[in-house]
């Protein structure tokens, strides 16, 4: 009989495991230029010190699956910080490796490989962090300090032979302008959103009755695909700026930021409405009662008493609508709006997979780093953080 081996970590164990299974996928991919797919290579084929390290990470990590108590996720967070900045490096290091010998318009990318070793690595120290403390500013503080290597690294030009940098050097004036529109975009949706859904939250919640019908309406906004709103207020607005010319004068057009702008504006507000309305309908009535006692008027006690107490809720809505006009305003270069869409979309239609990932990695990490804020700040309103 073999002795049986009760497992305390399931989900670091099913990483690891996931992590096996997808050794053998490409560590890089090699090409002679932007244009070819090239060759896949696995890491043990670039250099062979990289590969024997790595070895015995699986096999620790799988025994630490194994142990109780708070020690086993202290270890599986150095480990897998350990790991993960060891996969950046030995990316930027193989790229250095083959550009050593290769023509300059050579192109070494991260293989599907890498990508998956590194989400899976940022799981398992999330998973340790999470186990490690109940805290949420320790956690937040722990994911964050996680990215100071790799962007030192970054910074220090370790990785500028990946063809993502490479990508990056050609077209940084480009980059740079699209981050601006993006940023543009984003902060031009949530400023209206804000200014129309709070006061329409309001209305909602002192008339009750009439929520039925307003969120009928803005639901049906939400369903319609993005695409397709985008399509449907070309043709009005072109049509208005045909009729009013001086309208040109304020850079408003059929196409470009003005549509793209309006139909952002109309996703947010189910979101911000229905935050404004579910968190003043939380405000405990024992609150609301003692304030009236004190002799609040009504305008007090919403600006300080239900506002505040609702504010958790509003930004959890608002931290829904920042992550998702960040994504959508992706497909609102379709009709000239810029941001980071062009760059995908330019990227697809040249099939150069590099300027694709040029545009979706900074929009990733725009909408992670936004999400991160808003759970730190939520955190904070909520008084979940001790000293």
């Amino acid at each position: 009989m073999f002795p049986q081996i009760r497992c305390y970590n399931r989900v670091l164990l099913l990483l690891v495991l996931i992590g096996l299974a997808a050794a053998w996928l490409p560590f890089i991919n090699y090409a002679p230029n932007r244009l070819v797919s090239g060759e896949s290579r696995a890491l043990w084929t670039v250099w062979s010190f990289p590969a024997v390290w790595l070895l015995p990470v699986p096999l620790l990590l799988l025994a630490l699956a194994a142990i109780p108590g708070r020690t086993a996720p202290g270890v599986v967070l150095v480990v897998t910080q350990l790991l993960f900045i060891a996969l950046v490096w030995s990316a930027g290091e193989a790229a250095r490796h083959l550009a050593a010998s290769a023509s300059p318009l050579a192109r070494t990318s991260p293989g599907s490989g890498l990508w998956l070793w590194l989400t899976l690595a940022l799981l398992m120290f999330s998973d340790a962090a999470r186990r490690l403390t109940a805290n949420p500013l320790w956690r937040w503080l722990l994911n964050v300090q996680i990215w100071i290597v790799p962007l030192l690294l970054l910074w220090h030009g370790s990785l500028d032979e990946l063809s993502l940098m490479k990508e990056y050097a050609n077209r940084q004036e480009v980059f740079d302008g699209a981050l601006r529109q993006h940023l543009i975009l984003l902060f031009g949706t949530l400023l209206p959103g804000l200014l129309i859904g709070v006061p329409l939250g309001l209305w909602c919640w002192r008339h009750a009755a009439r929520q039925g019908r307003v969120f009928t309406v803005l639901n049906i906004i939400q369903t319609v695909p993005s695409v397709a709103l985008f399509g449907l207020l070309i043709a009005p607005l072109a049509g208005l700026v045909k009729a009013l010319p001086w309208l040109s004068t304020l850079g408003i057009s059929g196409t470009g930021l003005t549509p793209a702008l309006i139909a952002l504006v109309l996703y947010a507000l189910l979101p911000v409405v229905r935050g404004v309305v579910a968190g003043l309908q939380q405000v405990p009535g024992d609150v609301l009662e003692s304030a009236v006692a004190m002799g609040m008027s009504r305008g007090q006690r919403l600006w300080k008493v239900q506002l505040p107490l609702a504010l958790p809720v509003l930004l959890r809505s608002l931290r829904v609508v920042t992550v998702q006009t960040i994504g959508m305003a992706v497909v609102a270069a379709l009709i000239g709006a810029g941001g980071f869409g062009a760059l995908v979309f330019q990227g697809l239609l040249s099939s150069a997979l590099d300027l694709v990932l040029l545009g979706v990695v900074p929009v990733v990490a725009l909408a992670v780093a936004a999400d991160a804020l808003f759970s730190l700040w939520i955190a904070l309103l909520k008084g979940e953080v001790r000293d």
